[in-house]
């Protein structure tokens, strides 16, 4: 059992040092940030359709109580407030080189971070509760053309939805979104260090 625990203590001594290149850590870095670009603007591109596709329910569908009005009209505006909020988040990332200049590109992460955390967690509940309210809203007309079991499956799954995205996909997309930033961030920070060194 002893030698064991010297061959543990000589394992623990015996650190590897793996020399990454600045290039080659800026090459991955850049697959990394379009990466991350990318999602944030087909996010954008998927808000700013569902838009069109609820706003196209006053084309197709002859509302005739002001519930249903309030209703889309609160569920556009919510989630044209929360595209507009996406968008100036991406905006973060986007609108500098970090090839260029990866300290400012990494002060610029910091604040992309932070962003994304009260984007998920104070800015979503405010989402949530207009996208409810006005949902409930249209409700209010629609639902009186279905019958009984037919209204309490959509409002079920509807909310269901909702209650789903709340709880089990955000915490997944939370989780997910602080990894992949907090890995950039550190990795921004080892080039930082090593344009340092070579300095």
């Amino acid at each position: 059992m002893q030698e064991f625990d010297q061959i543990e203590a000589l394992w623990a001594k015996h650190t590897v040092d793996v020399k990454i290149s600045a290039d080659d850590m800026l090459k991955q870095a850049k697959k990394d940030v379009s990466s991350m670009r990318t999602k944030s603007l087909l996010n954008i591109i998927g808000m700013a359709l569902s838009i069109f596709a609820v706003a196209a329910i006053w084309f197709f569908y002859d509302a005739t109580s002001i519930s249903t009005h309030l209703g889309i009209s609160i569920i556009v505006l919510s989630i044209a407030v929360y595209t507009v909020i996406l968008y100036n988040n991406h905006r973060v990332i986007s609108q500098n080189d970090f090839t260029e200049n990866p300290n400012t590109f990494l002060q610029n992460l910091k604040i992309y971070q932070l962003q994304r955390h009260q984007l998920y967690n104070r800015l979503y509940w405010f989402y949530v509760v207009a996208l409810s309210a006005g949902m409930a809203l249209y409700f209010f007309e629609i639902l009186h053309y279905f019958e009984l079991w037919l209204q309490i499956l959509i409002l079920v799954l509807s909310f269901g939805w909702i209650v789903f995205c709340s709880t089990l996909l955000r915490k997944a997309v939370i989780k997910r979104d602080k990894e992949r930033i907090s890995l950039l961030i550190e990795k921004f920070e080892r080039i930082s260090n090593q344009f340092k060194e070579t300095e």
